[in-house]
Parts: structure tokens; sequence; C-alpha cells
């Protein structure tokens, strides 16, 4: 008698711990789904830069990362995202690649009336990604030019205040691109302070030994897009394994990579915010 009691027993715990694990996973999958890719946060960081002269004290650059536009980035949070964006009143944007997804289609007119909408007081600047290097990329890089927006394609911008300078640099993806860092070194003016773009942030490590960029701004990661609190990400891709989310320093560099805005494969994050982040720079 006990024994088919304590038989009965088991069974209903089991039935009772498989339906709180259904349910859990629904909610978990709903959040992931609906709820933390719209709950896009807005991350101010107060940087001072060596050698910024006081004629850019207060520049505010604002980084966004891993648009993906296509089926995983409805119009309302692409909307969203510009809105926000401009709500910062920047002096410039800084976009880090991976603006389309290499796999998923995107409607080219679309992508660049949203594009255009960003404002900055100076300038956009992007930089490409290795999703951005698909059989569209000549399409892509005249939807930037449409959108007033500068590709930094292993490129050099210099920002001018009076007789005083910020340069921003770009580099092809280190991966999937046509790189040229020696190019971009050759174009910097000596004594300007720079910041650097690049898809991937792992290549700080080549970067930060050049001893010429301040600030390198990156994205790629994600910031593992699902994570286990007190865990390290699930999966993160090649190029971003090392310095995945947020600020570090490399030697005299500053790096931050930016938690993107958009998904990949597994539309979905947890505990992994979409992020815009504004910089506001100080001599």
């Amino acid at each position: 008698m006990k024994h088919l009691q304590f038989r009965r027993k088991i069974k209903r715990w089991l039935k009772q711990s498989a339906l709180i694990t259904v349910i859990l996973f629904l909610c978990c999958y709903i959040y992931g789904i609906k709820i933390e890719p719209n709950w896009i946060e807005v991350v101010p960081i107060q940087l001072t830069i060596p050698h910024l002269d006081p004629a850019f004290d207060q520049f505010k650059v604002v980084q966004i990362s891993d648009l993906h536009s296509g089926r995983y980035m409805p119009e309302s949070r692409f909307a969203r995202i510009i809105q926000l964006v401009n709500q910062q009143q920047p002096d410039a944007i800084a976009i880090t690649g991976d603006i389309v997804s290499k796999h998923s289609r995107f409607q080219a007119e679309k992508l660049q009336q949203q594009l255009s909408q960003l404002q900055a007081k100076t300038v956009i600047v992007a930089v490409l990604g290795n999703h951005d290097h698909s059989e569209k990329i000549k399409l892509l890089k005249r939807i930037l030019v449409q959108s007033k927006i500068d590709n930094l394609d292993n490129q050099v911008y210099i920002v001018e205040r009076g007789s005083k300078k910020l340069a921003f640099a770009g580099i092809d993806d280190p991966y999937w691109g046509k790189p040229n860092l020696n190019k971009i070194l050759d174009h910097l003016p000596e004594q300007v302070p720079t910041i650097f773009l690049v898809h991937e942030p792992d290549y700080i490590e080549t970067s930060a030994k050049t001893h010429k960029f301040a600030l390198q701004l990156s994205g790629h990661s994600h910031g593992g897009q699902i994570r286990i609190p007190f865990f390290a990400p699930l999966v993160l891709p090649y190029g971003g394994r090392k310095y995945f989310v947020g600020l570090n320093q490399v030697e005299d560099t500053i790096t931050y990579t930016n938690r993107g805005l958009g998904m990949t494969n597994l539309p979905m994050r947890i505990g992994s915010r979409p992020e815009i982040t504004v910089f506001t720079l100080h001599s």
C-alpha cells in the first residue's frame, strides 16, 4: 500500500515538474521573442580622450551596430531606434557593421528611407560587417551614399572645429572583407585623437599595437544574444569571443563592444538587451 502511494506521489511530482518546465520554457520563449528584442537600452558613457582639444569637449558620438535589417527587424522597431538615436542630438553617429543580414532579404528603398532619417550635427560614419559582405554589397554601398552616410572603407574622416581636429577611421571587415590598416595609418594626421570603427571587437589586439587610436568601437557579438545570468554566453562568433561586450582597454586604446540592435539565425534575446551607446567625450 505504501509502495503504491509513493509511486503515485512520484508520478504526480513528475507531471507537475513537466508542467512547470513547459510553462517556464514558454515564458522564456515569449520574453526572448517579443519583449527583450524591443527593450532597447540607451547606455550613456562619459569618456576622457587623451589629447582631445577643448574645442571637442562634450562632443557626442552615438554608436549603433548590427541592425540586421530584414525579417527579424520589424519596421516599428527600426523607427523606434531612429527616434531614440535622434533624441540624443548626436554630433556624430557611428554604425559599426552588419547593417543587413546575409541570408535575409531587405527592401533597398525602405532601408534607404530609414537610414536617411538618422540625424547628426556633423557626420554619420559606418563600416561594413561580415553579413554586409554578400552578393548585395554594391547595393548596400549605394544605399549608404544615398543616405549621406560615409562608409569608412579603409578611410579617414576629419572633423574640424577651427584649427582643431578629431578623426574617425574605419576598416573594412578584417576577416570577410579587404582590410587595409596601413592605408588608414598613412592618412591619419599626426597628434589628432582618432576614433576607430571595426566590426569585430577582437581586432583590438591588432589595432592597439599601432598606438594610433584613442577609442575603438565595435559590435558583431550581440553581447552573446542569449546569456544565462552569472554564466558566459552560450555562443560567440569568431572575431568577437574575447572582447564580446562593454568597455575594455588594450595597451593605450579604449575599446567598446556594443550589443547591437538586431538578431540573426535564432531571433531571440535573453540577458542581452539591444543597445544604443552614447559617448560624451571630454578633453
